[in-house]
């Protein structure tokens, strides 16, 4: 598809730029009925029921009580099934971290580096994607990624903006995103889609068909569906092109890695005050770290073949990564229901989505810091130090990087399974109705990882050796003489190239997740009062959760030295899992109603118990209060207790981390008793500065799961609240508006304590940090922080926001020309603190940049996040006839950056706002039954902010909050039968 070549294209670019747009919005405030197999749903009733039959009832996301009334206690937004399908977004996640509610970072297909599995993740009020619960018809989504959910299998999403645990039990945080599938569908449907960028790239392609039959003894659908979406290298948009540093003078370099292909040579005799030992090769470099010269042999050390390593020796690796990482996506649902009676019926909903992608990083890298390596005292290519070993304690050290393997291309294939089935009905007690459910949610997930252009250390030979004449190298026997010739410090001479060719390796990493649930439920009306029924919901439930990770032995972390045979690529094995058993109930209480200035006045109570095999148990409470003054106007409150169990990953995994540290208790350590344990093996001299602190150098470390490193855990806790009033005149039909005042604040957050909390607690008198901290015992490097650094996963902080959320919907009256409705979502960020290590910090209106020593980290797993004081989003919407139009305007407030180069504290700097433009266009073919919907996403080609590769691990920018694809087309074709 190459619509930028066709005068075809020009004439739909031009009009697309005029506002020619597609009707339905961004968001919407108007709250649906959720009456799905989930719940307990009304049936056929007999003539007896009459009295429960006068009004549906129904019930709302972030309840279980069957309710009249739309307008609840809770606050939720709701996208229906027009607004899905107007934004032309080839994936449900792409669409809902759109909303103003969604902050502080998220994974996505533009994630490169940390994400490339095709998932996505929701991350409401910037609490991280473990505090937001993901639901599909009100039952827990396993994988927790929206875009295992066909899209064309949904009817609308639920957004509940208000902590939810005594509703949902464990995670429902910041809240909880509910995906309602279709139900009583007839007939067949056809749709087709298309899609490509203003730089034609980013191809997106599918089609979905869809059927399904109804009748008085139930209804079926069923459907499958097809997605892809083509990869873009960064090295195709001029703001990813190069890695770009903002360094602590304020000056931006196009910087890259210190592991290069020709070479990173670290030698002794650098004190790393800016003096150098007497005699020693740094003094006659007059620096600590080396480079070859271009042409240079690698083989004689002198300065006519090296040069002191400079920030021009850099490798550009930001090139080949990607900003938008391919994906192809086949899928099916089926989605039925039947009644065996007139008061009982068996319902199954179930979901299957296969997903292929990958992500691309630069070449390997290799090294005495980076995997692990090491270089014989003995060894032909060792010009530098003959008889002395280059490895961890000695301070001689290399990187470089094996360019002659191509770029790294990791490969993954997802599978995500979920089937909802069970039985439900009602019955009657005393002419009150209720309702009853019973039934099981099981879900699975299997990812297969296979990574190309990786090199097995452990095949590359660097034990001892004798120099030939020739240049090449003779090796004991028992060595390949292709093995042999390797050089680490040449990197790509003949010899070297044909040693990593033959050390080259492709591993494979399986993953596999399941969970398992029972429930029962049951709710129903108890008596009346004066102002109305009293009604009751309890329920019970058991749920199972299992998780394993099997790599390549290759790629097995070593737990001593936190590298494996495949460098950089390391993973952990893992095999856990737990189990909780849950009651709940939830009252609903009409206490006044049809008085003055009390048209009602309603409470709203429930309670959960649960005990977790992991850690015990923990009770959890709502209080939710509504409030009618007068008809246009509700008042609503709610304070609810949250909490969030510790994950299998945080209980039972490991992995590698390469954080830098910005200071060291023990530094010009004496002795002093009560620092002893952290200084374990520190010379007592006065004279220790530990190196990677003054030189800003990466350490390598272990993070370890709490059972793994033994370390004690227990769930997060804190409250919710929310105050907030919903206003629709009587004197302006058409119109409303909500507010609502949000605040949410956790204590025991859990989180991985870095190696610089590990320090500063351990030197603070907290002696159970003190085993974490790996110190080389001996010789000249004594003291300092060697491989092994472990960073066990606990409790360590808290964390406290609030804020304002702001919507408005007006539909205005019908005029010649058609009719419009206007609308706008606006949330502020008032605060976002969290406490960690002793030390507060204050978010809103920052971005947290990666390895920035002046600021928390994420709460999320982006590694970078943002928050902004200002969000917004907003639509107007025309309809005349068959025509439809939108325009969606989005908008990201301005925020500061502590900028930070190599762990050192840079210039704080402020960026502005964003704003992108969404148009639309739609036109129902009546005579074929059909329609076509085509558009245009960031219509005006807006750029990403420059962040810096310094404070980013992707595209020098923020790929969660902001657009790196620029303009893009597509279009829509339907037809039904």
């Amino acid at each position: 598809m190459k619509l930028g070549v066709t005068k075809l294209s020009s004439s739909v670019r031009l009009a697309l730029s005029l506002g020619a747009v597609l009707a339905v919005g961004a968001t919407s405030n108007a709250v649906f009925a959720q009456d799905t197999g989930s719940q307990p749903a009304s049936t056929t009733q007999s003539p007896s029921d009459k009295k429960t039959s006068d009004l549906q009832t129904v019930v709302v996301t972030g309840s279980l009580i069957r309710r009249v009334d739309l307008e609840t206690a809770s606050p939720v937004v709701t996208i229906d099934r027009a607004q899905i399908q107007a934004t032309g977004k080839a994936t449900l996640g792409d669409l809902i971290q759109q909303l103003p509610t969604m902050t502080g970072g998220n994974v996505n297909p533009q994630t490169n580096n940390g994400g490339g599995t095709g998932a996505s993740s929701i991350n409401l009020r910037g609490l991280g994607s473990q505090r937001t619960l993901i639901l599909v018809n009100g039952q827990r989504l396993l994988s927790g990624d929206p875009n295992a959910i066909p899209a064309d299998a949904i009817e609308r999403i639920d957004v509940l903006t208000v902590g939810a645990s005594s509703v949902y039990g464990s995670d429902a945080i910041g809240g909880a995103v509910n995906f309602i599938l279709r139900k009583d569908y007839q007939g067949a449907t056809f749709t087709t889609n298309v899609g490509e960028s203003d730089h034609d790239d980013g191809d997106t392609s599918g089609y979905t068909f869809t059927f399904g039959q109804s009748g008085d003894k139930g209804s079926i659908m069923a459907g499958v569906n097809y997605q892809k979406t083509d990869g873009i290298e960064a090295g195709a948009r001029n703001f990813s092109k190069n890695a770009l540093s903002l360094i602590s003078t304020g000056h931006v370099i196009v910087g890259g890695s210190s592991s290069t292909p020709v070479g990173h040579i670290q030698i002794p005799g650098d004190n790393g005050d800016g003096t150098f030992a007497p005699g020693s090769l740094a003094a006659q470099f007059g620096c600590g770290t080396i480079s070859l010269n271009s042409g240079g042999n690698a083989t004689v050390p002198t300065a006519a073949n090296y040069h002191c390593y400079g920030n021009a020796d850099k490798y550009n690796y930001a090139t080949v990564n990607l900003i938008e990482t391919p994906q192809e996506r086949t899928g099916a649902f089926l989605n039925g229901d039947y009644n065996l009676t007139d008061h009982v019926s068996a319902y199954m909903d179930a979901t299957y989505q296969k997903t292929s992608s990958n992500f691309q990083l630069a070449p390997g890298v290799y090294g005495t810091d980076t995997s692990g390596a090491t270089l014989d005292a003995h060894n032909a290519f060792n010009v530098f130090a003959p008889g002395t070993a280059y490895n961890a304690s000695t301070g001689y050290g290399f990187r470089t990087r094996t360019t002659g393997l191509g770029n790294r291309y990791a490969f993954s294939g997802r599978e995500d399974a979920q089937i909802n089935t069970g039985l439900k009905g009602d019955f009657n007690i005393a002419d009150n109705n209720w309702q009853w459910n019973v039934g099981v949610n099981y879900g699975h997930e299997s990812v297969t990882t296979t990574t190309e252009g990786l090199i097995n250390a452990n095949d590359l030979y660097t034990g001892p050796s004798v120099l030939n004449a020739d240049g090449t190298a003779t090796c004991p026997t028992g060595i390949s003489a292709v093995a042999c010739q390797f050089n680490p410090f040449a990197i790509n001479s003949p010899g070297s190239l044909a040693a990593e060719k033959a050390a080259s390796a492709v591993a494979t990493s399986n993953a596999y997740s399941q969970e398992k649930v029972w429930h029962a439920d049951v709710n129903g009306e108890l008596f009346s009062l004066p102002a109305g029924a009293v009604q009751l919901a309890v329920g019970a439930q058991y749920r199972t959760d299992h998780e394993t990770v099997n790599p390549d032995t290759e790629l097995l972390l070593n737990p001593n030295t936190g590298t494996c045979a495949l460098g950089s690529q390391c993973v952990a094995g893992l095999s856990g899992g737990y189990n909780v058993k849950e009651v709940y109930s939830e009252a609903f209480i009409p206490v006044l109603a049809d008085l003055p200035f009390v048209k009602s006045l309603n409470v709203d109570i429930g309670d959960r118990y649960s005990r977790f095999s992991s850690f015990g148990s923990t009770n959890n409470f709502k209080f939710q209060v509504e409030w009618k003054p007068f008809d246009d106007l509700l008042l609503r409150g709610t304070m609810a207790d949250v909490f969030r169990a510790p994950t299998i990953g945080e209980l039972y995994s490991s992995g590698s981390d390469a954080p830098y540290l910005t200071s060291d208790p023990c530094n010009g350590y004496t002795g002093q008793a009560n620092l002893a344990a952290a200084c374990q093996y520190v010379p007592t001299n006065g004279t220790f500065v530990n190196k990677s602190v003054t030189s800003a150098t990466q350490i390598s470390t272990i993070t370890e799961g709490a059972a793994v490193a033994g370390f004690p855990i227990k769930p997060e806790t804190g409250k919710s609240f929310d105050l907030g009033l919903v206003y629709s005149p009587s004197w302006a039909e058409g119109l409303s508006t909500t507010v609502d005042f949000w605040h949410i604040y956790l204590d025991n957050t859990i989180s991985s304590i870095g190696a610089q909390a590990v320090l500063n607690l351990c030197a603070g008198g907290q002696t159970v940090y003190c085993q974490y901290i790996k110190r080389i015992a001996s010789g000249p490097n004594a003291g300092q922080i060697g491989l092994g650094f472990i960073e066990p996963t606990g409790n360590l902080g808290s964390l406290a926001t609030g804020g304002i959320d702001w919507s408005a919907r007006y539909k205005l009256p019908q005029y010649s020309f058609g009719k419009f409705t206007v609308g706008v979502d606006a949330t502020y960020l008032n605060y976002f603190n969290q406490q960690a290590g002793g030390t507060t910090y204050k978010d809103a209106g920052q971005l947290l940049a990666y390895g920035s020593s002046a600021q928390a980290a994420c709460p999320t797993n982006a590694g970078i996040c943002l928050f902004p004081r200002w969000r917004a989003s907003g639509f107007v919407q025309w309809q005349l006839g068959n025509w439809e139009a939108e325009w969606r305007p989005r908008y990201i407030g301005t925020y500061s950056l502590q900028d930070s180069y190599g762990g050192v504290q840079g210039p704080l700097f402020h960026e502005g706002s964003t704003l992108y433009h969404d148009f639309s266009f739609g036109y129902n073919l009546e005579v074929i039954n059909s329609r076509i919907d085509f558009g245009v996403n960031n219509a005006f080609d807006k750029q990403p902010p420059i962040l810096y590769a310094n404070n980013t691990l992707n595209a020098n920018t923020d790929p969660s909050d902001f657009d790196l694809i620029g303009r893009y087309y597509w279009a829509r074709f339907t037809v039904k039968f």
